[in-house]
Order: structure tokens, then sequence, then C-alpha cells
């Protein structure tokens, strides 16, 4: 359905109203220095709690690349009260789940349970916060599963090794260059004693958040966080230098050839984020103009390349303006059986020229606040997307209130600020990687990564 531009603002504003009254969030600092914050939803008597640890792949040095995402597993291998797996086993049965993710800018872990069970999840993260038990034969069997999940998502995933060689052909400096499973050798190399250090360097409550969203009462979450993670030590959190990545003096481009049934391009201009930018209105701007390529069958690559010339099978745009370290503006494409990455890398191209040049429509950019007001209605359905809103903003150096501004920025958006950030990010700051098909029954030698979990997430 296409709707007018009038319809599209009462549309709006029919979301405006059915976004809910500003929930109520409370904050904390333990006297160890654990941020506490509490988010009451009390539409159902449940509540996800989840811990937040300030460490991620972009923390990593060279040599043990990886290391944040085998700790991760490794978290559910026992501590000195839970044998391996049995904190899972306890969460099951209370008729919760929990789970782990591992990131470049962090860790996090989290349960999802009726909310008298709060204490006894609470009491199972301050316990393995400070003292899992590193077992040799544990790890050399969990080892073997995280250079498993790298094979299946990276080494026998044609777009993961584009990824991957992009990522590391694109930063100079940044840590984001290397992927956050880890490179293969430093995985091969890895000993319990990296694991050890790292833990011990990174794993606690001075270095951590604790996010309680659902039917809760803030002073009483307070006083279980104060029971169960108040009397832990804290640790000597190293300091990390800054790491700018220098000025891109011009355009990058990377091959890579392996068996694949398909061609692919990714492109990506580096960009500033929120809190590391010239201006403050800059990422949102970027915010729109990514919106504005890629934001449902209306947007302009699904319209022009996609539907109208029909050139790409697949063409997307991706922002993220929340991160540690500034990101990129990535485009990707996949062609049309009769069409070349070339073609699609020239259509791309045009796109970005376009909006260099031109300003942008008032419908399109009423188009994506509106997209971006309903997507905040979408989310404040779903207590677990809450916490992770206020998780990553808290563990990247954020202000979680930032959720509440993000509508406010963006319909302050013009359409000479987009414009403006194309002609100031979108030029020779650029990166292209091409994957070029070899035949599918050509062995790929083994190589590159991608994030995870203890259940591969």
């Amino acid at each position: 359905m296409v709707l007018t531009v009038l319809q599209r603002t009462f549309f709006c504003i029919l979301l405006l109203a059915a976004l809910p009254a500003a929930a109520k969030v409370s904050e904390y600092r333990l006297s160890n220095g654990m941020k506490v914050v509490v988010k009451e939803d009390h539409r159902a008597p449940v509540v996800v709690s989840q811990v937040w640890y300030k460490v991620g792949s972009s923390y990593e040095p060279d040599g043990v690349t990886g290391v944040s995402h085998v700790l991760e597993h490794m978290m559910f291998k026992g501590t000195g009260k839970l044998g391996p797996g049995e904190f899972s086993r306890v969460v099951s049965a209370l008729g919760g789940n929990e789970n782990a993710f591992t990131s470049r800018d962090y860790t996090a872990y989290f349960e999802t349970l009726a909310v008298e069970h709060l204490e006894r999840a609470m009491e199972l993260e301050a316990d393995r916060m400070r003292n899992i038990l590193l077992d040799p034969a544990e790890f050399a069997k969990e080892i073997e599963v995280v250079k498993e999940e790298r094979r299946l998502r990276t080494e026998d995933k044609p777009s993961g090794k584009v990824h991957e060689q992009f990522n590391a052909v694109a930063w100079r400096a940044s840590p984001y260059r290397n992927p956050v499973i880890g490179w293969m050798n430093d995985l091969e190399h890895m000993t319990v004693d990296d694991l050890a250090d790292w833990y011990r360097r990174w794993y606690a409550p001075n270095n951590a958040t604790l996010v309680v969203v659902g039917d809760v009462q803030p002073d009483a979450v307070r006083d279980l966080a104060e029971r169960h993670f108040g009397p832990l030590e804290t640790s000597d959190v190293p300091v990390l230098k800054p790491a700018a990545e220098p000025k891109q003096a011009g355009e990058t481009r990377v091959e890579v050839r392996v068996p694949a049934r398909q061609p692919y391009l990714l492109m990506g201009y580096k960009t500033p984020i929120v809190g590391q930018s010239d201006e403050p209105w800059e990422p949102y701007a970027l915010h729109v103009l990514s919106s504005v390529l890629d934001g449902g069958e209306s947007a302009r690559l699904s319209r022009q390349l996609v539907r109208g010339s029909a050139i790409a099978a697949s063409a997307g745009a991706e922002y993220g303006s929340y991160s540690r370290l500034p990101g990129m503006l990535l485009l990707d494409g996949t062609p049309t059986d009769g069409h070349t990455v070339a073609e699609v890398e020239q259509e791309l191209r045009e796109q970005v020229a376009t909006l260099r040049e031109e300003l942008i429509g008032e419908d399109e950019l009423k188009r994506v606040v509106t997209q971006a007001i309903a997507s905040k209605v979408y989310e404040a359905d779903s207590i677990f997307y809450q916490a992770m809103q206020i998780g990553v903003l808290e563990t990247i150096g954020l202000d979680w209130r930032l959720i509440d501004y993000e509508i406010k920025a963006l319909k302050a958006v013009t359409p000479e600020q987009v414009r403006t950030v194309a002609r100031r990010y979108l030029d020779d700051n650029l990166t292209v990687a091409t994957l070029t098909p070899l035949p599918m029954n050509q062995k790929a030698g083994r190589s590159a990564s991608v994030d995870g979990g203890r259940h591969g997430s």
C-alpha cells in the first residue's frame, strides 16, 4: 500500500498516540561501582535480567582475537557451586530461558523468567561474575566448538568471507578490523591462561551494568542487587588507549574468490556516530540517508534497482549510529542473472551521487520518521528489546536517555542536512569488496569470522 503525504502524516500521529507513556526508569550505583538500571513494565508478571560487560572483540590485542567470545562460551561451564551446563538447567527448571552474545563492543548475559525467580537469576549471575572454573578439559572441548562455528559461519560461507576480508582491509588502526569470533590461527593457539587473564581483567562489578526490565519495583531490585552483586570485589579495569582511524586517502578494493553460487558486492563509507561527530545532528542525518535508500519496498534501492531496472536480486543500505568507535555506512547488492557486480556497483554509485547533488523529498523524510516511530512502538512490546536498548547505550559509553531523544532528533533532520552528510562522508572514503564465484565443486582454503554465542547466537 502506498500512502500519500497526508495519510503518512495521519499515520504518524496515530503511532505517536500508540507509544506508551514514558515508563519509569531508575538507576543506581552500587558501592563497588556496578551500575543498575531498572525499567518498570507491569503488563505481565515477567522480567528480563541482563548483565553487560564493557568488553568485546574491539578490546582484544593481536594474538588473542576471539578470546571474549570463547570466554562467553566458558561462562556456562561451571563455578565452585555449579557443574558444567547446570546454570542453563536451573534456569530452564524455573520455566525461563537464557543465553549470551558477544559483539565488537560488549558481552552480555541474560535470563527471561517469571518475576518471582529474579533473585535466583541474580544469584547465578553474581556467582559466575567472579567464580567460574576454567577447566582445561572443558576448554579443550569448547574451543573446538568455536572453531567449527567459525568454519560454518565464515570459512564455508561466501558472504561471511567477504565481510571479514572487507573489514580487514577497510580499517587500518581500528580494532573493528578483527572478526568477533577471532582469526583461526589465534583460536588454534589460545590457552586457558589467556581466558583466565581476560576474565580477571574485565569480569568485575565495576566493569558491568545490570539491566532489569519487567514487572518489578526499583527499590526491590536495588536491594537484590546489593545482596548478590554488592559484596563482589572490584578489578583494576584497564584504560584503553584511543584507537583513532587515520583518514582514508583514497578508495580501497578487495576481491574474494571462493566457490559460490552468486557474485556479491559490499561497499562501505566511514562515518561518524552519536557522540563522536563534528555536528550532533550528523548521525541522525546519516540514519535518514540510509533509510531513504533502504527502508522498505518504497525505498530507492528496492524501487529502482530491484523492481525498476531489475539488475539486482537484492540491494541494501545499513548504518548504525550507536557503537563504541566510528563505523561505516554500508551498501550491498547481488546482481540478477545476466547482470554483473560492476553494473550493481555503478547503480549504487549513481544513487550516492544523486544524494550528494539533490535534496531528498519531504515525503521521503516523513516516511523515514514514520518508520522510526513504528519501530519504537513494536520494540516497546518486548521487554527484552527494551533492556537491550538500555544495555547497548550504557555499555558503549552513552546515556540510555538517548532512546527517548532519537525520534525528536530524526524529526529535526532537514533535506539540506542529508545532502550535507552525503557530500561530507560519501566520497573517496570508500572500501569496495567483490565476491567472484569459483565453481562450487572447487575446494576453497579455510580462512575467516562472525559473532557468536553459546547457542550459536
